[in-house]
């Protein structure tokens, strides 16, 4: 198969970037893959992409580059195509769409791929009716606005497929979006081995990772974090990531006098050597659309304590087997899980060795296996469906099923015949009633 994936920056940094290019490596060991930056704004990418995967952008951010795009004057106009309801509304444009829809539309390729909603939208709207659509969902429905929600609804059944990283998500979009034929399934996403031997759990760290971001709820992670000093003075807290929230969670740890116990790390590429420096991660959040660290964490053998937020952590962690799930936003029920397995160094090894095989579940290999079955069966109802599309169009000529095919559906077709045999039954009907009016003397029409 030749697939193209459609992705807003892979030039940048994030867990939808991270898992397209570990889908993407892992999908090049069979087919033909190349992933499609629509923005490029750094000469090369952050992350490690195959060499087996094509990659190339559509929109130039580079000031110093020759074919930086900043002074297009289509640059500066609002986009007509890409949702307004979309949070990345604001970074698109008119040169956006227009370099979106030229892509898609001379699109050579079995099946395309979209990785964000409004992506999703332009391959719905725009991408050839021969190539198989597929969305990906790397957030969840509930987070997307209702104007967004509404223009999903509505476009969203001229694809093949819907893919989500949970099953609670993909349940969500089966209920509220309502897409007859098209195929919602769960495809989690991946992560690599990482290379690195497993934490030996015996080192005195608690590790958390990901954005300084309110969502992430690290304010409880670090107040729960006091409990357990005042217990288990002995082990440290080491906090990953930038965002935001970077100041106030540094006054916070000032306020608690913490410092000592609680070390902001900022940012680390790749995170699994350092996670397999600690003995357990520790997840605060009040939401998670799939849980990457909770995976990368298992990758080196970390038991894991998250809150049991909607999405992911449920459907990732068996509660009492490879970690511990405890209610979101309860400081003391965080602080007693991270206990728990701090004071039972025997449930912290058990659970890490859990961890480690449960980890290699989200293989990218795993995962693109069940990709490409999803692709292939997709690619093979398309065919299958052009080869009986044109069958019929040896015999049903009427209804243009060569053409329909090429442009137009053949239920439309058929539709539109329809229409003109009903006009033409009603003119029949009313010239009938005109020439029966003129013989009795009753009004001529109907």
């Amino acid at each position: 198969m030749r697939i193209s994936i459609l992705i807003h920056n892979a030039y940048g940094v994030g867990g939808t970037i991270r898992t397209t290019y570990n889908l993407a490596g892992a999908l090049a060991e069979r087919h033909e893959v190349e992933i499609v930056s629509v923005f490029r704004h750094r000469d090369t990418p952050v992350f490690t992409l195959d060499p087996r995967v094509g990659l190339r952008h559509l929109v130039d951010l580079r000031r110093k580059s020759d074919t930086c795009d900043l002074g297009d004057p289509l640059y500066g106009r609002p986009s007509s195509v890409f949702p307004s309801g979309e949070n990345r509304y604001e970074q698109y444009n008119a040169l956006t769409d227009q370099r979106i829809a030229a892509h898609l539309e001379s699109l050579d390729a079995d099946v395309v791929i979209g990785t964000r909603p409004g992506l999703n939208v332009h391959i719905a709207l725009q991408a050839p009716r021969h190539v198989v659509r597929v969305a990906q969902e790397h957030l969840t429905l509930e987070t997307h606005s209702v104007p967004l929600i509404l223009t999903l609804r509505r476009l969203y059944p001229r694809l093949d497929a819907v893919t989500t990283t949970t099953e609670a998500d993909a349940a969500a979009y089966r209920r509220r979006l309502r897409l007859p034929g098209v195929r919602v399934v769960t495809l989690p996403n991946s992560v690599p081995d990482p290379g690195v031997a497993p934490s030996t759990l015996d080192a005195k760290y608690v590790v958390a990772v990901g954005r300084l971001a309110p969502v992430k709820r690290y304010g409880d992670l670090i107040r729960a974090f006091v409990k357990v000093s005042a217990e288990r003075p002995d082990w440290g807290l080491r906090l990953y990531g930038t965002g935001g929230q970077r100041e106030k969670l540094k006054r916070l740890i000032e306020r608690l006098d913490i410092g000592d116990r609680v070390t902001m790390m900022g940012t680390a590429s790749p995170i699994e050597p350092e996670m397999a420096k600690a003995s357990l991660l520790a997840v605060s959040s009040s939401m998670e659309s799939f849980g990457m660290t909770i995976v990368e964490a298992m990758r080196v053998g970390l038991p894991v304590v998250s809150t049991d937020c909607p999405l992911g952590p449920g459907e990732i962690i068996s509660d009492g087997v490879d970690g511990l799930l405890v209610p979101p936003r309860d400081v003391d029920a965080l602080a007693a899980g991270i206990l728990r397995l701090i004071n039972d160094d025997e449930l912290r090894h058990r659970m890490g060795k859990a961890a480690l095989e449960k980890g290699a579940r989200y293989d990218p290999a795993e995962i693109a296996a069940a990709c490409e079955a999803l692709l292939e069966d997709l690619v093979a109802r398309r065919v299958g469906a052009a080869g009986r599309l044109r069958a019929a169009g040896r015999y049903v000529g009427g209804l243009g099923v060569g053409a329909a095919y090429s442009g137009r559906d053949v239920a439309g077709a058929a539709r539109r015949r329809a229409r003109r045999l009903r006009k033409k039954l009603r003119n029949k009907v009313r010239a009938k009633l005109r020439a029966r009016g003129r013989k009795d003397g009753s009004p001529a029409g109907i």
